[in-house]
């Protein structure tokens, strides 16, 4: 799964263009979150399909995107899981760009976290994830 994100105008049917776009060629968003500042909107998509995603969004005048990997995890799905493991990523000085719940399945909740690309490896190293 990847990371993207995109970059447009912050006006109205903004999100409805980059998701038709994405169902168009029929990616599946795994998880999504938007938001607007000042004439920017800007959007963080996880898909697995990022190749067909980028391909469509491509043909969006004034659209922009940018791709990075993340890590997911399973996580037991209770009070103080997610703080356990943030601190944990923050006493090695991990820096977090973005985080999404991606599903909950059971006792356990799946997290992707997406570290600052100098702190790959070692968020990996503290999250147990082998490449």
């Amino acid at each position: 799964m990847k990371e993207l994100i995109i970059t447009a105008k912050n006006q109205v049917g903004s999100l409805a263009t980059v998701a038709e776009a994405l169902g168009g060629v029929g990616v599946n968003i795994e998880a999504i979150s938007c938001y607007g500042f000042a004439e920017k909107a800007f959007f963080r998509v996880l898909t697995a399909d990022s190749a067909s995603a980028n391909k469509a969004l491509s043909k969006i005048p004034e659209v922009r995107v940018q791709e990075s990997d993340i890590l997911v995890i399973k996580m037991l799905n209770r009070p103080g899981e997610l703080g356990k493991i943030t601190r944990k990523l923050a006493n090695r000085g991990v820096n977090l760009e973005s985080l999404y719940i991606v599903s909950k399945k059971n006792d356990y909740t799946e997290v992707a976290f997406k570290p600052a690309s100098f702190d790959m490896d070692k968020a990996r190293e503290v999250l147990g994830i082998k490449e």
